[in-house]
């Protein structure tokens, strides 16, 4: 038989919450493993602020161009989609 509409926004909601649960425990293991990075890691004085500034820069950059050619990629998809309609 079908759950009443009530009924499934509880499960619902408690799926969610146990959700939320494991998105949290994530995070703070994720905290917890940050922290242990050691400092040596963190290190960057051996970089010039203008170089870790054009080197960010650049990460920055090529994320942007990745994420460009995936949209236009995506368009050109949708509109030979809605061509052969």
């Amino acid at each position: 038989m079908e759950q009443s509409q009530p009924q499934q926004r509880r499960v619902a909601d408690q799926v969610f919450q146990e959700s939320l649960d494991q998105l949290e425990d994530i995070l703070q293991e994720n905290s917890t493993e940050d922290e242990e990075i050691p400092q040596a890691q963190l290190d960057t004085s051996s970089l010039s602020e203008v170089e870790l500034d054009q080197e960010l820069t650049n990460i920055d950059l090529a994320a942007l161009e990745d994420a460009v050619a995936d949209i236009e990629q995506y368009l050109e998809e949708k509109t030979k989609t809605k061509e052969n309609l």
